[in-house]
């Protein structure tokens, strides 16, 4: 009856529930009321028919205890292996720094940079509305008024003074900053409304760019972490010969330049893709701009957008504000593309490296061109809408949407082959494009009698008065002005190849002139022209430009075309500007070589030291008819200096070789 009873209740409540389920159905065939017990086919007791057998059940509590327990105290449990992973990275750190510091250099700072992002956020909480408050008196219009007139009169005469005293010196270095001048008059008189012109964005921004150069050529500090960061970053590119080895073969990789760059470009936008993937790459990115922005007073999207231009490319750093392109204003989209025209991506930053140019002057030319293109991107184009982005608050960026780092990893190899691929054939339609025209130049030079005319040629006259003004020496402005101009009419690729040549031609010890005709560059001209290369602005930059926002907002497609002529010339001005700023701030680095002790040596290559020993040696050497030579300077009165005459006149011609 009791059984019966129960399986009524439970007939009685399906029925007045009015549900029909097949699986209730079966369980009035199961359910036993509480308290019965079911045997089994033996007798053995199988519990009360409310879940597994007793036996069953008492053997898993332990278990269930467990998981109950690791559940509750998963927060605990996760802070003690945090803190045990900590305490053993700590002593592994300590290790490692008293072991061999020199040697723990770079995993010291990153440990550092690791610790300074980890910390910033906490400080910022702390720290924040106390600075608010301390703040909050410069919030009175005519004291702000009053510091920033005071703040301008420090800037002008400091800056008067330092060109004064740095430049008794080296006069040279005043022609560049009349270059800067001169740039920065044409671009306002190129200026869409001159009235409208932001002073504050324009001056801010140029300074930022000059006490960063400062910090980066000038100060043993600066100059010792950029360089040491360039070495780093070479050390890293490195590691793309064991896969592209591995695929292409020993013999390719050392031989020809495709296998020799282009994984480079695979390489390093896989490594960005899983930066990007973490959320390094856009702290970073938030935070530069961040600066920029209240420094500035620059609107959070353009900032946004310039401040990526320093990691990616000119095609995607829109990406990071798709969003809001729609409603942007003209000047901001101008700021946009000027950020794009005057800047590199990291990805081709390593292919750069690979041919030899100094790194640590790619990766500050990269960083300087930044608050550089805001300011002349104001100067041209200045703000007269309204912008929707005035909000300090900035613009977020979100994470990678791989859902883990090999997905990232692939992605970005994957991605990069489209690139490597674009720059291959690039590079082969323009240096036949190149080659055609110089053909074609010099035949129609042939026919009026004028001898070697190539586009080379033309670069190297009109673009000299200008490349002058960024205080290259006159002997070295016809090849920098080449470069300017095959950078600008084709594209940085091939101009930074040619850059390479040179460098290695000086670096192996070849004469300077043979048959009047110059063969490499110096040092000095080899940083100004660096930092006047690095930037996409070409004309072929306008194409892409155009195609990748117009895909991304194509009902402002009118918009776009018709400022990104103005975007290119500015950007070209960015990094010209910047070259400026290197020969002001350039100075010779290192001790020079001792001649004496080196040419008294048996050397048996030609290199760069060689070179300048020998040249040093043959304008001291004077002859006097059929007696032996005579030397003056360092090299009078010393006894093996006719042997190291022999031995230069063995790698070099002179006029005292005879």
């Amino acid at each position: 009856m009791e059984k019966a009873s129960g399986r009524e209740s439970i007939a009685l409540s399906t029925v007045e529930t009015g549900t029909e389920n097949p699986g209730l159905e079966l369980m009035e065939t199961e359910v036993e009321p509480e308290g019965s017990k079911r045997t089994d086919a033996q007798g053995h007791s199988l519990g009360d028919g409310l879940g597994p057998p007793t036996h069953q059940r008492r053997s898993q509590w332990p278990f269930t205890k467990a998981r109950s327990f690791c559940k509750t105290h998963t927060s605990l449990f996760k802070k003690i292996l945090l803190g045990l992973l900590c305490l053993a990275y700590a002593a592994y750190f300590l290790a490692a720094c008293i072991l061999n510091f020199q040697r723990a250099l770079a995993l010291f700072v990153i440990t550092c940079l690791v610790i300074f992002a980890l910390v910033l956020p906490f400080l910022e909480k702390l720290l924040g509305k106390k600075l608010t408050r301390c703040l909050k008196p410069f919030e009175n219009s005519r004291l702000r008024l009053w510091m920033k007139w005071v703040f301008a009169g420090v800037s002008l005469v400091g800056l008067i003074l330092w060109l004064a005293l740095d430049t008794a010196q080296r006069p040279e270095q005043l022609i560049a900053f009349a270059g800067i001048c001169m740039f920065i008059l044409i671009l306002f008189a190129c200026s869409k409304h001159p009235s409208a012109v932001s002073w504050r964005a324009v001056f801010w921004g140029l300074g930022l760019q000059f006490v960063f150069g400062i910090l980066v050529i000038r100060t043993d500090l600066g100059y010792n972490a950029f360089k040491w960061l360039g070495e780093q970053v070479q050390i890293f590119l490195n590691y793309t010969v064991a896969g592209s080895s591995f695929v292409f073969g020993d013999m390719l990789v050392k031989d020809v330049f495709a296998f020799q760059t282009l994984p480079i470009i695979i390489f390093f936008g896989c490594v960005m893709s899983i930066l990007y993937y973490l959320g390094l790459v856009q702290w970073v990115v938030q935070k530069v701009a961040w600066f920029l922005q209240i420094t500035m007073g620059t609107t959070a999207t353009e900032t946004l957008a310039v401040a990526g231009n320093i990691f990616v490319g000119m095609t995607e750093a829109p990406l990071l504000i798709r969003p809001y392109l729609a409603d942007m204003t003209l000047s901001e989209i101008h700021a946009v593309m000027t950020g794009g025209f005057a800047t590199i991506s990291g990805t081709v930053l390593g292919a750069f490296i690979s041919f030899g140019v100094d790194a640590s002057s790619l990766i500050s030319a990269s960083v300087m061109a930044a608050p550089c293109a805001l300011a002349l991107s104001k100067l041209v184009y200045p703000e007269v809408e309204e912008s929707k982005f005035k909000s300090e608050e900035g613009v977020k960026l979100p994470r990678g949407k791989e859902r883990n780092v090999l997905e990232a990893a692939s992605n970005g190899a994957t991605d990069a082959i489209g690139l490597a691929a674009n720059v291959a054939a690039n590079l082969v339609a323009f240096l036949a494009v190149l080659a055609f025209i110089n053909a074609a130049l010099s035949w129609l030079g042939e026919l009026v009698d004028i001898q070697g005319l190539t586009f080379q040629v033309i670069c190297s006259y009109i673009l000299r008065p200008m490349v002058f003004m960024m205080g290259v020496e006159w002997t070295d402005c016809p090849m920098v002005a080449e470069l300017v101009g095959i950078k600008f009419f084709t594209n940085e690729f091939v101009a930074y190849q040619q850059l390479s040549q040179y460098k290695n031609k000086r670096l192996s010890g070849v004469e300077e002139w043979i048959e009047g005709e110059k063969q490499w560059i110096s040092v000095r001209a080899e940083i100004i022209t660096t930092f006047s290369l690095c930037g996409f602005a070409n004309l072929s930059s306008i194409g892409i430009t155009l195609g990748g926002l117009t895909s991304i907002v194509p009902h402002r497609k009118s918009d776009l075309s018709k400022i990104v002529v103005r975007a290119l010339f500015t950007g070209t001005c960015v990094s010209l500007i910047s070259a400026c700023a290197a020969g002001i701030l350039y100075v010779p680095r290192g001790a020079e070589a001792d001649c004496v002790s080196f040419l008294n040596t048996s050397f048996t290559n030609r290199t760069y030291e060689t070179y300048m020993c020998c040249r040093g040696l043959f304008q001291s050497t004077s002859l006097n008819g059929t007696n032996p030579p005579s030397f003056s300077g360092h090299w009078e009165d010393k006894e093996f200096s006719a042997m190291a005459l022999t031995n230069c006149c063995g790698f070099y011609n002179n006029t005292v070789c005879a």
